[in-house]
């Protein structure tokens, strides 16, 4: 087989590269190794930021993230037994949009399938060759087990941070740079209205909390854990206890109880690998990049690679390299700048085990100012919102 571009990994990133490659006239054969409903079903962020939401508008895809997307205009920090609300629209005059990144993978998968557009689910045995060269070749086997090979002009590697495309470029030729964080996010899906309007990030000497909402009936929840956590040890009764504990505030809040329909834990860690590109492979999203998710960056990072990789595809194949060659440069001047950002609502927000007496004063200090200086708020609320696209 032949394609322009072969797109290994068909979560956000890889589906839409797909599909802003097609809107551009550019052939793109998209490989994943799980099943459609696992792709369509799987969990994971939930929030857009403004420049996410006007991309997927743009090209056409916006009529259920604006028919079903929650937008909102701030979010709520907790700590010291008070809410403070960071007003993001007032401060920036944008907003983000609580929309599951399931929800924008299926509206890609129906709208590849209502193009006709090659998407091929459960291949296995992925393997990429000659990516140093003008001529990458992919060889797979696709869901009845023959062996397929694919050549292709580029290779895009969307397929997260375990997959096959970080992996194929030759030792020596990456850097990478990562942090472990010591504690994890217990994370619940539960079937109940949402307690509170907007989202809730929650400092609490017992450890962080995160309110957040998938829907007007479905609430998703977090609470800070030991990394080495056994979720055995956490009942449903348990859960919403300490969940009750750290959104707590002084005056009216009463969080709303119910059925727990999922629940796992998630280490923290942030990770990139620089460059994004070996030849004619390039690597998009959670295959070049991890952020702790309390800055909500993840798939709207994501999102952004993607965005300068379809113009940088569409130039090399006919014939300018230029932006190409900057892919990755271009790319990495945002993911730092969301790493920081990560970084810092992380720090700030979590009880760190290892932290003396001073420095969880400089904590409640940070959080202080955050929440009373316009100027502080206002560089939080301009990150959370979503810089520009390159």
């Amino acid at each position: 087989m032949r394609t322009q571009v072969a797109v290994i990994g068909a979560g956000p990133a890889g589906l839409l590269l797909s599909y802003l490659l097609h809107q551009a006239g550019v052939e793109a054969v998209v490989l994943e190794a799980r099943d459609r409903e696992y792709v369509r079903q799987r969990v994971r962020a939930g929030v857009c930021e403004q420049p996410t939401v006007d991309l997927l508008t743009e090209i056409g895809l916006g009529g259920r993230l604006a028919a079903e997307g929650l937008p909102h205009e701030g979010f709520s920090l907790r700590f010291d037994g008070a809410d403070h609300r960071i007003a993001l629209t007032e401060l920036t005059g944008k907003a983000i949009t609580v929309y599951g990144q399931q929800e924008i993978v299926k509206d890609l998968v129906d709208a590849h399938e209502a193009a006709d557009l090659p998407l091929h689910f459960e291949v296995s045995e992925v393997s990429l060759s000659s990516v140093d060269t003008s001529r990458p070749v992919v060889q797979y086997r696709d869901s009845s087990g023959a062996w397929q090979t694919l050549e292709c002009d580029a290779v895009a590697g969307c397929d997260g941070f375990h997959g096959v495309s970080r992996p194929s470029i030759p030792d020596g030729a990456l850097t990478t740079f990562e942090r472990e964080y010591p504690f994890a996010w217990l994370g619940v899906l539960a079937r109940t209205p949402p307690s509170h309007e907007e989202l809730i990030y929650t400092h609490h000497p017992r450890g962080f909390a995160l309110h957040s909402m998938r829907s007007p009936d479905v609430t998703r929840l977090y609470l800070q854990v030991d990394p080495g956590e056994d979720l055995a040890a956490w009942s449903d009764d348990r859960i919403w206890t300490e969940l009750s504990t750290r959104l707590a505030v002084d005056g009216e809040f009463t969080l709303q109880e119910g059925p727990i329909l999922d629940k796992g834990i998630t280490p923290m860690r942030s990770f990139v690998t620089e460059p994004m590109r070996h030849g004619r492979l390039f690597l998009a999203g959670d295959a070049a990049h991890i952020v702790p998710p309390t800055g909500a960056k993840g798939m709207n990072l994501a999102v952004a690679d993607v965005v300068v990789l379809s113009r940088a595809l569409v130039a090399l194949l006919q014939g300018d390299s230029s932006l190409a060659e900057s892919y990755s440069d271009t790319c990495l001047r945002r993911v730092w700048r969301a790493e920081h950002f990560s970084w810092f609502m992380t720090t700030m927000l979590h009880v760190d085990p290892g932290a003396d007496a001073f420095a969880r004063k400089l904590q409640l200090s940070q959080l202080r100012y955050t929440a009373s200086s316009r100027a502080a708020a206002t560089s939080l609320a301009e990150n959370y919102v979503g810089l520009p696209f390159a």
